[in-house]
This record gives C-alpha cells, structure tokens and sequence, in this order.
C-alpha cells in the first residue's frame, strides 16, 4: 500500500477514536461530534503534509480539505457499524 493512501487512512481511523471519546463522554452532545473529528481531520491533515513526504496533498488548503473529509468520513464509518447491528 502506497504510503499516501495509508496516511488518509490514518487520519480516518484517529479520527474515529477522537469521535469515540466524545461519545463515551456525557459533556459532549451526539449533534456536535461531527465537527470535532472534522475539526480533528483538518489538524491532522494539515500536521501530516509537513510530517509526512508521502502525504497526497502539497499545501494547506488540499492537506486540511483531505483532512476534513477523512475525519467526516469516520461518522459514515461510525453509522455503517450501528446500521449492520440493527
């Protein structure tokens, strides 16, 4: 696997864990927890393109828009999961 797929990944699945916490915790509302990891996606993804050589994206804008939709992506993952266990 190409090293730049995988660090799109990487910010889908921390993300994921980021969405996981702020449901086990009672101070954040379900409404909200969209934005975190999305807001989430968008640090990592934009700390990735510096910290990694391989990531996909050559500047902020493209970084921190890959960045939102991974994190956005791991809400999708989240519904996926609870719609299989129905």
């Amino acid at each position: 696997m190409e090293l730049g797929i995988a660090s799109v990944a990487a910010i889908t699945a921390i993300s994921y864990l980021v969405g996981m916490g702020c449901k086990a915790s009672a101070r954040v509302k379900d409404e909200v927890i969209p934005v975190i990891v999305g807001g989430a996606g968008l640090v990592l993804g934009v700390a990735a393109m510096f910290v990694m050589p391989d990531f996909p994206a050559n500047d902020v804008i493209n970084a921190a828009a890959i960045g939102v939709v991974s994190g956005l992506a791991s809400t999708g993952i989240d519904q996926i999961k609870k719609q299989y266990n129905k």
